[in-house]
């Protein structure tokens, strides 16, 4: 008689798989812990209303001494790198995956003053192939301070980029780094010096071996509106009626790409938003300064509009830069909404959607 295996082995049916389940509980109630866990701690869950201290007997002291061996680590588990049929969601590419404002004292060249050690906030993040679960996230910072006891240039970033995006096999990566720049700045007319600090951001991308650079600088002024001056000067001139016209603290937002050859400094590009706008709101007054600040605001009152233009006239004047945009918000005074602007030059930085918050990031806390 022939016998198949399926006859000599069949499926356990619900009925059989119970009175596997009663046997195991019997057996379970009269045995020890130590031979519930031996056998399997998981049995400690099929008594009903069972503690679970046998489940396994857990240390609850802290294992100063244990050390970790390269057996131990190659045991543990790694979820972020498992098989793709870990993956949840459509297995799409991602085009940034990382980490971000991971915080370190890094030093920075100083046009004129040496090298400055500074809070830097850093994000770095590669892509992500569609057929990949994930990345180990810790590594982007291991490799990052590898690099962080030097000081710090795109050179250096680009050493740091390319260890990263080695060591988490991607292709594509971005890091960016972003400080509190000081410079020491005169006041207008009493010769008082102050710091005065300036939120710069350094981003290095690169996408199919391709790098490019960038630079952004949040630069703040007082903005003077022309309408509310000339209104100003009409009622004094016809009604003898004391006005003042009104303005408020601005900021812009000005993101270039930096062309291969000299250096553009951070210094440079401060100077460079101070020629197009020379209202910076100031650090050291006395009254003479605030006087010359009131005279100085309205030598350059502005509108929005205005502001925008002034600084690309400046930038496309520059051969250290490329593409760039202007993002202005002028925090009024008279309304309560802003006003606000948006230049961009060449094709990096078009875009037909904004960031719905972008303009509420424009803020200078003073």
């Amino acid at each position: 008689m022939n016998m198949h295996p399926s006859e000599m082995n069949p499926t356990p049916d619900r009925d059989a798989a119970k009175a596997a389940l009663d046997v195991l509980r019997d057996w379970a109630r009269t045995a020890s812990p130590e031979e519930v866990a031996d056998l399997d701690p998981a049995i400690a869950r099929l008594l009903p209303d069972a503690e679970m201290s046998n489940y396994p007997a857990l240390s609850r002291t802290y294992p100063e001494g244990f050390e970790v061996t390269d057996a131990y680590r190659a045991s543990l588990p790694d979820l972020q790198n498992g098989p793709a049929s870990l993956i949840r969601g459509t297995k799409q590419q991602l085009q940034h995956v990382g980490i971000s404002n991971f915080r370190l004292p890094i030093r920075f060249h100083a046009r004129d003053n040496g090298d400055l050690t500074l809070e830097t906030s850093v994000t770095g993040t590669v892509s992500l192939e569609a057929g990949k679960k994930g990345i180990n996230m810790s590594r982007i910072m291991r490799s990052f301070y590898k690099h962080a006891e030097k000081t710090f240039s795109f050179e250096v970033m680009e050493a740091a980029l390319a260890d990263y995006i080695t060591d988490l096999d991607s292709l594509d990566a971005r890091l960016q780094m972003r400080i509190s720049y000081p410079m020491k700045v005169q006041s207008l007319r009493s010769g008082l010096e102050g710091y005065q600090y300036y939120d710069i951001a350094l981003e290095l991308v690169e996408q199919a071996g391709v790098k490019r650079k960038f630079m952004h600088l949040d630069f703040v002024y007082s903005s003077t509106c022309p309408c509310s001056l000339e209104l100003s000067e009409h009622a004094r001139a016809t009604r003898g009626q004391l006005a003042t016209p009104h303005s408020q603290r601005s900021v812009a937002r000005i993101s270039v790409e930096l062309i291969e050859g000299d250096c553009l400094w951070f210094e440079d590009i401060i100077e460079l938003a101070r020629r197009a706008v020379p209202t910076e709101t100031q650090v050291m007054v006395k009254r003479e300064d605030e006087q010359a600040f009131a005279e100085l605001n309205a030598a350059n009152a502005i509108f929005v509009e205005d502001a925008a233009r002034l600084f690309c006239e400046q930038l496309l004047a520059d051969p250290r830069i490329g593409d760039f945009r202007v993002v202005a918000s002028h925090q009024e005074s008279l309304h309560s909404h802003d006003a606000v602007s948006v230049l961009t030059e060449g094709e990096t930085f078009a875009a037909q959607s904004l960031d719905p918050r972008l303009f509420q990031t424009l803020v200078h806390g003073g």
